[in-house]
């Protein structure tokens, strides 16, 4: 739980701009703002990952689909902000998931050498890697993610909307999974 706003809902709505696991026109979309060196953001993301499994084999695959933006809370994570302008330079390259999963894997390691091997592992192409880093070439896209999710009253990261609506309830399997499927109907 969190101290957000509860009446809020998604005001930059999701697109094919946005990163996502599934279709726009699935039954269910679940927008998360996440920052990837924030604990809470990192269980989150791995619950919504073992949810969109489990609802993939209840449902079929277009039933959910899974959308992360970014929130970085930098006055609390200093890494945050370069561990996502790393995911970003990742998805540059085709592998936003796989990097996404890493850094939250790894949250206790984000500094610039943690962001190059975990690229390396990937197979990223790391001079152009290192040169998006370096010119930050993503803080734009960053900071658009940021600025959406300010405007739709996020405050903290990480924070859930379901269909457009946002999610105060708990985050567990039973009454997320519950609150995605009474928004299918």
């Amino acid at each position: 739980m969190s101290d957000d706003r509860s009446d809020s809902s998604l005001l930059v709505l999701p697109s094919t701009q946005d990163w996502m696991q599934g279709v726009l026109s699935a039954r269910v979309v679940l927008v998360m703002y996440g920052d990837y060196q924030c604990p809470r953001s990192a269980d989150v993301y791995k619950l919504i990952k073992a949810i969109k499994r489990e609802l993939s084999t209840a449902f079929g695959e277009d039933y959910l689909c899974f959308i992360f933006r970014h929130f970085p809370q930098i006055q609390i994570h200093p890494h945050a902000r370069r561990a996502a302008q790393a995911a970003v330079a990742a998805a540059a390259q085709g592998k936003f998931w796989l990097m996404s999963d890493t850094l939250f894997d790894h949250q206790q390691r984000l500094e610039d050498g943690y962001l190059v091997e975990y690229a390396n592992d990937l197979g990223l192409d790391i001079p152009q890697f290192l040169k998006e880093l370096s010119k930050q070439v993503h803080v734009d896209r960053i900071n658009e993610d940021i600025k959406g999710g300010i405007d739709s009253g996020v405050t903290t990261a990480p924070a859930l909307f379901i269909n457009g609506s946002r999610y105060i309830g708990h985050r567990n399997t039973t009454e997320l999974m519950a609150a995605m499927i009474a928004a299918s109907h």
